[in-house]
């Protein structure tokens, strides 16, 4: 993984906290949003761990420029309490997931894995605050594919639209976890989406 972040004892306690994680290993870091876009062509790194403040380029400018080189790449975003509109933003941007600096270290780990494992996520604080954003906003037209979508497929996209987790989704309809995961590819597919966010 890379880690951007523009100051340098922040970049060493991220070190510090996966240095213990046989699972992830950190590749690079970058201190501006330059330095992230180029070190991220360079490295190919799995995941990167991107503040959403940095000189030279923000990082939402960061986001765009790396995923527009490689679509593949999943960007895990670092934001503060107070940061709301960066996440709609960076949601468009194309970012895997957001995550609180202040959110507690397990919880960033877990983050990282679920990111790196091709999955979507948002730290909960920010899940409340981006659904009761949502919620006021008017209904858009179904997105192209939304017919082709199966009862059971739109039942689930509900689901996920509700912030369940595939395992939450697969208690909810008393169905397995492998049959949800198996849903949502389809639903990925049919919708033409990157990703559950």
């Amino acid at each position: 993984m890379l880690v951007a972040d523009d100051q340098s004892m922040v970049r060493a306690g991220f070190r510090m906290l996966l240095a213990g994680e046989e699972d992830i290993e950190v590749v690079a870091e970058a201190s501006t949003g330059l330095e992230a876009v180029d070190k991220a062509a360079r490295f190919r790194p799995t995941v990167v761990l991107m503040d959403i403040r940095m000189p030279e380029l923000d990082g939402l400018q960061a986001t765009r420029r790396i995923l527009a080189a490689d679509r593949a790449a999943r960007i895990l975003i670092l934001t503060t309490f107070d940061l709301d509109e960066y996440v709609y933003e960076g949601l468009s941007a194309g970012a895997s997931g957001f995550v609180l600096k202040d959110d507690p270290p397990e919880q960033l780990i877990a983050a990282i894995r679920t990111v790196a494992a091709g999955d979507a996520l948002l730290s909960p604080a920010i899940t409340k605050r981006v659904i009761s954003r949502f919620a006021r906003i008017a209904r858009p037209e179904p997105p192209k594919g939304f017919d082709e979508l199966t009862a059971r497929e739109r039942e689930i996209l509900r689901l996920i639209a509700s912030g369940l987790s595939n395992a939450e989704i697969a208690q909810e309809l008393y169905i397995s976890d492998t049959t949800v995961k198996t849903h949502v590819t389809h639903i990925l597919q049919k919708l033409n989406l990157r990703d559950r966010v």
